[in-house]
């Protein structure tokens, strides 16, 4: 028999909605503030949380399919009212706001029939203001608002060090770094929000860092990088030259000059020097990006946008990113200036020709990147991908 489990987060429409950070994994595993939103939920709640995700994606990540007390839209960020709403729901509920499904109780098993299987529920229609990772770019602009949130969670029992390296500037009470970091000859602000370095991370000479901003496990700011929030740098990251209001999921490099801004980055990128992101029309006008949902590029609702890019992405020296630029997971581009605004998934070449990136190719430069951070390449990773490939070339 499976186990009971109370609440499970479903990707439904979102899957495809935040593509390409959703290629590899589940939507309730993306990382905005400091936090994966199933953490966030696990935190309110205070308990393990389900997740219901694609098939292909499913072994990797414990797809729970059976039944289950709660099921709950794994795009929606959590806070206190949200969660008590949720806890008082009454049997045979979908909570709804503003044509979004919120939650279902029960959540039903996973099968063709589940629309049938809710007919007969009661909707109910939440009043309160919610929070949801609608596009990939509504990552950077919650950042702010989410490492506020989150700091409270993530600071408890951490054995701060209220005596950091001599050498230091350090303005606002708020900068907090853990033992086991290292933080010399750098300035940091925390006027406009907190900043947290955590332990293993190391924060080189010159570096200028503003708030709000999370340094995460063993990540490293070469020396005279400028940081502006709201980032978040997720674990094991290098990073250098300028960043404005960017969220590295992890694993990922931009270790030398050149900006980015407003943007999100997957697991195992890599950046060469002075790769640079737009992030602002010359115009100042909305920035459209392309949209896996409707295969077009649409309005991204801001003026601010940059990069978002899916896992093992990567690019050369002198690569020029246009702004509100997508690209897949797996892609590689060589030489510099502008590449095109999208590019789908395992695709290699430049700014004249795009071809397809050989699978075997493909795996062998992923091992490698991998195994440098003590990192395996595991078969059910190599699943995913060669599905990824698959819908790629279709």
């Amino acid at each position: 028999m499976s186990k009971k489990i109370n609440y499970v987060l479903f990707d439904g429409v979102y899957h495809q909605k935040l593509k390409p950070l959703t290629l590899t994994r589940p939507v309730a595993d993306l990382r905005v503030g400091i936090f994966k939103i199933h953490e966030k939920w696990e935190y309110l709640l205070g308990e393990k949380v389900g997740i219901r995700t694609k098939d292909y994606l499913g072994k990797s990540y414990n797809s729970f399919n059976d039944n289950a007390g709660v099921g709950i839209s794994g795009a929606l960020i959590p806070n206190l009212e949200l969660c008590d709403a949720i806890n008082t729901l009454k049997e045979k509920t979908i909570m709804m706001k503003e044509g979004k499904v919120l939650a279902i109780k029960p959540l039903p098993v996973e099968s063709s029939d589940v629309n049938n299987e809710l007919e007969g529920y009661k909707i109910v229609q939440y009043t309160s203001e919610i929070s949801m990772i609608e596009k990939p770019m509504d990552i950077f602009k919650l950042n702010g608002d989410q490492i506020e949130v989150d700091l409270k969670f993530y600071i408890k029992n951490k054995d701060l060090n209220s005596n950091p390296e001599s050498g230091n500037l350090i303005i606002g009470d708020r900068v907090y770094i853990e033992h086991g970091a290292k933080v010399m000859g750098a300035t940091l602000n925390s006027s406009d929000g907190p900043i947290f370095i955590s332990k293993g991370a190391e924060v080189m000479e010159g570096s200028n860092l503003r708030g709000p901003l999370i340094v995460m496990e063993n990540s490293v700011i070469k020396m005279g990088s400028k940081i502006y929030g709201a980032t978040t740098i997720g674990p094991f990251c290098k990073i250098g030259g300028e960043l404005s209001n960017v969220v590295f999921q992890g694993y990922s490099n931009k270790a030398h000059d050149g900006f980015m801004g407003n943007s999100v980055i997957g697991y195992w990128c890599n950046f060469g020097a002075d790769t640079n992101t737009s992030n602002l029309k010359n115009n100042y006008g909305i920035v459209k990006s392309w949209s896996y949902e409707t295969a077009s590029y649409e309005s991204t609702e801001t003026q601010y946008c940059g990069l978002i890019a899916g896992d093992h992405s990567k690019s050369s020296i002198n690569t020029m990113f246009n702004t509100g630029s997508v690209l897949g997971a797996f892609v590689n581009i060589f030489d510099g200036g502008f590449p095109p605004k999208f590019i789908p998934s395992f695709s290699w070449g430049n700014k004249e020709k795009m071809k397809i990136y050989k699978f075997e190719k493909a795996m062998e430069v992923a091992e490698n990147v991998m195994s440098r951070r003590g990192v395996a390449l595991d078969e059910e990773s190599i699943k995913i991908y060669q599905t990824i490939s698959k819908q790629s070339s279709n």
